[in-house]
Protein backbone atom coordinates (compact mmCIF):
# COMPACT_ATOMS: atom_id res chain seq x y z
CA UNK A 1 0.00 0.00 0.00
CA UNK A 2 1.35 3.39 -0.96
CA UNK A 3 0.90 6.28 1.40
CA UNK A 4 0.69 9.67 -0.28
CA UNK A 5 2.09 12.42 1.89
CA UNK A 6 0.75 15.87 1.07
CA UNK A 7 3.44 18.40 0.22
CA UNK A 8 3.31 22.17 -0.03
CA UNK A 9 3.07 23.41 -3.59
CA UNK A 10 6.29 24.78 -5.00
CA UNK A 11 5.76 28.47 -5.80
CA UNK A 12 6.35 29.47 -9.38
CA UNK A 13 9.23 31.84 -9.92
CA UNK A 14 7.95 35.40 -9.95
CA UNK A 15 7.67 36.88 -13.41
CA UNK A 16 9.57 40.07 -14.14
CA UNK A 17 7.24 43.03 -14.21
CA UNK A 18 7.85 44.73 -17.53
CA UNK A 19 5.88 47.81 -16.51
CA UNK A 20 8.58 48.62 -13.93
CA UNK A 21 11.26 48.48 -16.63
CA UNK A 22 9.19 50.80 -18.80
CA UNK A 23 8.72 53.36 -16.03
CA UNK A 24 12.42 53.17 -15.20
CA UNK A 25 13.27 53.68 -18.86
CA UNK A 26 11.04 56.76 -19.07
CA UNK A 27 12.68 58.14 -15.91
CA UNK A 28 16.13 57.60 -17.41
CA UNK A 29 15.20 59.49 -20.57
CA UNK A 30 13.74 62.29 -18.45
CA UNK A 31 16.98 62.38 -16.47
CA UNK A 32 18.98 62.62 -19.69
CA UNK A 33 16.87 65.60 -20.83
CA UNK A 34 17.49 67.35 -17.51
CA UNK A 35 21.22 66.66 -17.64
CA UNK A 36 21.39 67.95 -21.21
CA UNK A 37 19.78 71.22 -20.09
CA UNK A 38 22.23 71.35 -17.16
CA UNK A 39 25.10 70.87 -19.62
CA UNK A 40 23.85 73.77 -21.73
CA UNK A 41 23.71 75.92 -18.59
CA UNK A 42 27.19 74.79 -17.52
CA UNK A 43 28.67 75.89 -20.85
CA UNK A 44 26.81 79.21 -20.79
CA UNK A 45 24.13 78.57 -23.42
CA UNK A 46 21.28 79.24 -20.97
CA UNK A 47 20.85 81.65 -18.09
CA UNK A 48 22.64 80.64 -14.87
CA UNK A 49 20.41 78.99 -12.31
CA UNK A 50 17.92 77.75 -14.92
CA UNK A 51 17.90 74.15 -13.68
CA UNK A 52 18.11 75.07 -9.99
CA UNK A 53 14.78 76.87 -9.62
CA UNK A 54 11.16 76.72 -10.65
CA UNK A 55 9.79 73.94 -12.83
CA UNK A 56 13.21 72.56 -13.67
CA UNK A 57 13.89 72.00 -9.97
CA UNK A 58 10.52 70.27 -9.57
CA UNK A 59 11.26 68.19 -12.68
CA UNK A 60 14.60 67.06 -11.24
CA UNK A 61 13.04 66.11 -7.91
CA UNK A 62 10.29 64.12 -9.61
CA UNK A 63 12.91 62.18 -11.56
CA UNK A 64 14.99 61.42 -8.47
CA UNK A 65 11.88 60.47 -6.49
CA UNK A 66 10.81 58.07 -9.24
CA UNK A 67 14.20 56.35 -9.29
CA UNK A 68 14.31 55.91 -5.54
CA UNK A 69 10.67 54.78 -5.39
CA UNK A 70 11.53 52.07 -7.93
CA UNK A 71 14.58 51.11 -5.87
CA UNK A 72 12.23 50.37 -2.97
CA UNK A 73 9.80 48.47 -5.19
CA UNK A 74 12.56 46.37 -6.75
CA UNK A 75 14.17 45.71 -3.37
CA UNK A 76 10.96 44.26 -2.01
CA UNK A 77 10.17 42.25 -5.15
CA UNK A 78 13.65 40.73 -5.15
CA UNK A 79 14.15 40.13 -1.44
CA UNK A 80 10.76 40.55 0.27
CA UNK A 81 10.21 36.84 0.81
CA UNK A 82 13.84 35.94 1.42
CA UNK A 83 16.99 38.00 1.04
CA UNK A 84 19.13 36.57 -1.74
CA UNK A 85 22.47 37.65 -0.35
CA UNK A 86 24.65 36.75 -3.33
CA UNK A 87 22.52 38.75 -5.74
CA UNK A 88 22.14 41.61 -3.28
CA UNK A 89 25.87 42.01 -2.61
CA UNK A 90 26.70 41.76 -6.31
CA UNK A 91 24.28 44.57 -7.14
CA UNK A 92 25.37 46.60 -4.12
CA UNK A 93 29.03 46.35 -5.13
CA UNK A 94 28.25 47.51 -8.67
CA UNK A 95 26.25 50.56 -7.53
CA UNK A 96 28.66 51.49 -4.72
CA UNK A 97 31.67 51.08 -7.02
CA UNK A 98 30.04 53.31 -9.65
CA UNK A 99 29.24 55.91 -6.97
CA UNK A 100 32.86 55.99 -5.80
CA UNK A 101 34.06 56.31 -9.38
CA UNK A 102 31.74 59.28 -9.99
CA UNK A 103 33.04 60.98 -6.84
CA UNK A 104 36.65 60.55 -7.98
CA UNK A 105 36.00 61.75 -11.54
CA UNK A 106 33.93 64.78 -10.52
CA UNK A 107 36.45 65.70 -7.82
CA UNK A 108 39.02 66.03 -10.60
CA UNK A 109 36.76 67.61 -13.23
CA UNK A 110 34.62 69.97 -11.08
CA UNK A 111 36.23 70.27 -7.62
CA UNK A 112 33.94 73.17 -6.58
CA UNK A 113 30.81 71.06 -6.97
CA UNK A 114 31.97 67.47 -7.04
CA UNK A 115 29.46 64.71 -6.31
CA UNK A 116 30.27 63.42 -2.83
CA UNK A 117 26.80 61.93 -2.20
CA UNK A 118 24.64 61.76 -5.28
CA UNK A 119 21.86 59.50 -6.53
CA UNK A 120 24.05 56.37 -6.78
CA UNK A 121 25.44 56.89 -3.27
CA UNK A 122 21.89 57.20 -2.01
CA UNK A 123 20.74 54.09 -3.88
CA UNK A 124 23.59 52.04 -2.42
CA UNK A 125 22.99 53.17 1.17
CA UNK A 126 19.18 53.04 0.87
CA UNK A 127 19.33 49.50 -0.52
CA UNK A 128 21.34 48.41 2.50
CA UNK A 129 19.13 50.19 5.04
CA UNK A 130 15.98 49.12 3.23
CA UNK A 131 16.61 45.47 4.11
CA UNK A 132 15.58 46.27 7.69
CA UNK A 133 12.11 47.33 6.49
CA UNK A 134 11.22 44.39 4.26
CA UNK A 135 9.33 42.52 7.00
CA UNK A 136 7.64 45.49 8.64
CA UNK A 137 3.91 46.11 8.01
CA UNK A 138 3.24 48.22 4.95
CA UNK A 139 1.43 51.01 6.81
CA UNK A 140 4.20 51.29 9.40
CA UNK A 141 6.75 51.52 6.59
CA UNK A 142 4.77 54.34 4.97
CA UNK A 143 4.46 56.22 8.26
CA UNK A 144 8.24 56.03 8.75
CA UNK A 145 8.67 57.17 5.14
CA UNK A 146 6.58 60.27 5.84
CA UNK A 147 8.70 61.08 8.90
CA UNK A 148 11.92 60.71 6.93
CA UNK A 149 10.65 62.98 4.17
CA UNK A 150 9.46 65.63 6.63
CA UNK A 151 12.57 65.53 8.84
CA UNK A 152 14.67 68.16 6.96
CA UNK A 153 11.81 70.65 7.20
CA UNK A 154 11.74 70.50 10.99
CA UNK A 155 15.17 69.19 12.00
CA UNK A 156 18.37 71.07 11.18
CA UNK A 157 21.52 70.83 13.28
CA UNK A 158 24.64 72.98 13.06
CA UNK A 159 26.54 70.07 14.63
CA UNK A 160 26.03 68.23 11.32
CA UNK A 161 27.59 71.00 9.21
CA UNK A 162 30.87 69.08 8.95
CA UNK A 163 31.52 67.83 5.37
CA UNK A 164 31.83 64.25 6.60
CA UNK A 165 28.23 64.45 7.88
CA UNK A 166 26.59 66.19 4.93
CA UNK A 167 25.40 62.83 3.56
CA UNK A 168 22.81 62.72 6.36
CA UNK A 169 20.94 65.74 4.98
CA UNK A 170 20.10 67.45 8.27
CA UNK A 171 22.88 70.05 8.37
CA UNK A 172 22.07 73.73 8.76
CA UNK A 173 23.59 74.51 5.36
CA UNK A 174 22.99 73.10 1.90
CA UNK A 175 26.40 72.07 0.58
CA UNK A 176 27.34 72.79 -3.00
CA UNK A 177 27.33 69.75 -5.24
CA UNK A 178 26.29 68.98 -8.80
CA UNK A 179 24.20 66.07 -7.49
CA UNK A 180 23.25 66.08 -3.82
CA UNK A 181 20.83 63.35 -2.71
CA UNK A 182 21.29 62.87 1.06
CA UNK A 183 19.73 60.22 3.28
CA UNK A 184 17.06 62.64 4.55
CA UNK A 185 14.62 63.14 2.89
CA UNK A 186 15.38 60.84 -0.05
CA UNK A 187 15.41 57.55 1.85
CA UNK A 188 11.73 58.23 2.38
CA UNK A 189 11.05 57.67 -1.34
CA UNK A 190 12.66 54.23 -1.10
CA UNK A 191 10.50 53.38 1.91
CA UNK A 192 7.41 54.50 0.01
CA UNK A 193 8.40 52.10 -2.76
CA UNK A 194 8.79 49.24 -0.28
CA UNK A 195 5.44 50.03 1.36
CA UNK A 196 3.58 50.30 -1.95
CA UNK A 197 5.14 47.04 -3.21
CA UNK A 198 3.90 45.27 -0.06
CA UNK A 199 0.38 46.60 -0.57
CA UNK A 200 0.46 45.71 -4.27
CA UNK A 201 1.53 42.15 -3.47
CA UNK A 202 -1.18 41.71 -0.83
CA UNK A 203 -3.94 43.15 -3.04
CA UNK A 204 -3.11 41.14 -6.16
CA UNK A 205 -2.04 44.22 -8.11
CA UNK A 206 1.48 42.82 -8.44
CA UNK A 207 0.17 39.71 -10.23
CA UNK A 208 -1.96 41.81 -12.57
CA UNK A 209 1.00 44.05 -13.44
CA UNK A 210 3.14 40.99 -14.11
CA UNK A 211 0.58 39.75 -16.63
CA UNK A 212 0.76 42.92 -18.70
CA UNK A 213 2.68 42.45 -21.94
CA UNK A 214 3.18 45.72 -23.85
CA UNK A 215 3.76 45.88 -27.58
CA UNK A 216 7.00 46.28 -29.48
CA UNK A 217 6.88 50.04 -28.96
CA UNK A 218 8.08 49.47 -25.40
CA UNK A 219 11.18 47.45 -26.31
CA UNK A 220 13.60 50.44 -26.24
CA UNK A 221 12.27 51.55 -22.86
CA UNK A 222 12.47 48.01 -21.48
CA UNK A 223 16.06 47.67 -22.71
CA UNK A 224 17.07 50.96 -21.11
CA UNK A 225 15.22 50.12 -17.90
CA UNK A 226 16.98 46.77 -17.59
CA UNK A 227 20.40 48.36 -18.10
CA UNK A 228 19.82 51.43 -15.96
CA UNK A 229 23.26 51.57 -14.34
CA UNK A 230 25.07 51.39 -17.68
CA UNK A 231 22.78 54.07 -19.14
CA UNK A 232 23.37 56.31 -16.13
CA UNK A 233 27.15 56.01 -16.37
CA UNK A 234 27.34 56.49 -20.13
CA UNK A 235 24.77 59.14 -20.98
CA UNK A 236 26.19 62.17 -19.18
CA UNK A 237 29.79 61.88 -20.45
CA UNK A 238 28.32 61.46 -23.94
CA UNK A 239 26.00 64.47 -23.61
CA UNK A 240 28.55 66.78 -22.03
CA UNK A 241 31.11 65.70 -24.62
CA UNK A 242 28.72 66.66 -27.43
CA UNK A 243 28.03 70.07 -25.87
CA UNK A 244 31.77 70.61 -25.37
CA UNK A 245 32.45 69.82 -29.04
CA UNK A 246 29.71 72.25 -30.06
CA UNK A 247 31.22 74.91 -27.80
CA UNK A 248 34.50 74.62 -29.67
CA UNK A 249 32.71 75.55 -32.88
CA UNK A 250 30.16 78.05 -31.54
CA UNK A 251 31.20 79.21 -28.05
CA UNK A 252 28.55 80.71 -25.80
CA UNK A 253 28.67 84.40 -24.96
CA UNK A 254 30.76 84.94 -21.83
CA UNK A 255 28.93 86.90 -19.14
CA UNK A 256 30.54 88.81 -16.29
CA UNK A 257 30.27 87.64 -12.69
CA UNK A 258 27.98 90.58 -12.00
CA UNK A 259 25.56 89.69 -14.81
CA UNK A 260 25.48 86.05 -13.75
CA UNK A 261 24.80 87.07 -10.16
CA UNK A 262 21.89 89.30 -11.16
CA UNK A 263 20.35 86.60 -13.35
CA UNK A 264 20.66 83.91 -10.68
CA UNK A 265 19.42 86.24 -7.93
CA UNK A 266 16.45 87.36 -10.02
CA UNK A 267 15.44 83.79 -10.85
CA UNK A 268 15.72 82.71 -7.23
CA UNK A 269 13.90 85.76 -5.86
CA UNK A 270 11.00 85.43 -8.29
CA UNK A 271 10.06 82.12 -6.72
CA UNK A 272 8.45 84.13 -3.90
CA UNK A 273 8.33 87.82 -4.96
CA UNK A 274 7.40 89.80 -8.07
CA UNK A 275 9.88 90.82 -10.76
CA UNK A 276 9.93 94.52 -9.83
CA UNK A 277 10.82 93.81 -6.21
CA UNK A 278 13.45 91.26 -7.22
CA UNK A 279 15.15 93.59 -9.66
CA UNK A 280 15.60 96.25 -6.97
CA UNK A 281 16.54 93.71 -4.29
CA UNK A 282 19.18 92.01 -6.45
CA UNK A 283 20.70 95.35 -7.44
CA UNK A 284 20.99 96.23 -3.75
CA UNK A 285 22.68 92.90 -2.99
CA UNK A 286 25.12 93.26 -5.87
CA UNK A 287 26.04 96.83 -4.98
CA UNK A 288 26.61 95.90 -1.33
CA UNK A 289 28.67 92.79 -2.11
CA UNK A 290 30.84 94.67 -4.59
CA UNK A 291 31.32 97.51 -2.09
CA UNK A 292 32.57 94.97 0.46
CA UNK A 293 34.66 93.10 -2.12
CA UNK A 294 32.69 90.00 -1.08
CA UNK A 295 31.29 88.94 -4.44
CA UNK A 296 34.20 86.56 -5.03
CA UNK A 297 33.52 84.87 -1.69
CA UNK A 298 29.95 84.23 -2.76
CA UNK A 299 31.06 83.02 -6.18
CA UNK A 300 33.49 80.58 -4.52
CA UNK A 301 30.70 79.22 -2.29
CA UNK A 302 32.13 80.36 1.04
CA UNK A 303 30.24 78.25 3.61
CA UNK A 304 31.78 79.60 6.80
CA UNK A 305 29.28 80.40 9.54
CA UNK A 306 30.50 83.99 9.68
CA UNK A 307 29.93 84.63 5.96
CA UNK A 308 26.56 82.86 5.91
CA UNK A 309 25.39 84.98 8.84
CA UNK A 310 26.63 88.10 7.06
CA UNK A 311 24.75 87.17 3.88
CA UNK A 312 21.61 86.74 5.94
CA UNK A 313 22.05 90.23 7.38
CA UNK A 314 22.63 91.69 3.91
CA UNK A 315 19.53 89.94 2.56
CA UNK A 316 17.42 91.29 5.42
CA UNK A 317 18.81 94.79 4.94
CA UNK A 318 18.21 94.81 1.17
CA UNK A 319 14.75 93.34 1.64
CA UNK A 320 13.85 96.14 4.06
CA UNK A 321 15.30 98.84 1.81
CA UNK A 322 13.48 97.47 -1.24
CA UNK A 323 10.16 97.23 0.57
CA UNK A 324 10.53 100.80 1.85
CA UNK A 325 11.33 102.02 -1.65
CA UNK A 326 8.32 100.25 -3.13
CA UNK A 327 6.02 101.53 -0.39
CA UNK A 328 7.17 105.08 -1.12
CA UNK A 329 6.52 104.57 -4.81
CA UNK A 330 3.16 102.92 -4.20
CA UNK A 331 4.23 99.69 -5.89
CA UNK A 332 3.02 96.38 -4.51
Amino acid sequence: MTIHTPTAPVPEPSRRIVAIDIVRGIALLAMASYHFTWDLEFFGYTDPGLTAFGWWKIYARCIASTFLFLVGVSLYLAHGQQIRWNGFWKRFAMVAGAAIAISVVTRIATPDGFIFFGILHEIALASLLGLAFLRLPALLTLVIAALVIAAPVYLRFEALDHPWLWWIGLSAINPRSNDYVPLFPWFGAVLVGIGVAKLASASGLRARLASLMPGRWANPLVFIGRHSLAFYLIHQPLLIGCVWLFSQIMPAQVETVQVNFLKTCQRSCEQTRNATFCSSYCSCMLTTLEGEAALDRLENNDQTAEFRAHLGDLAARCTGQTEDKMDEGGTQ
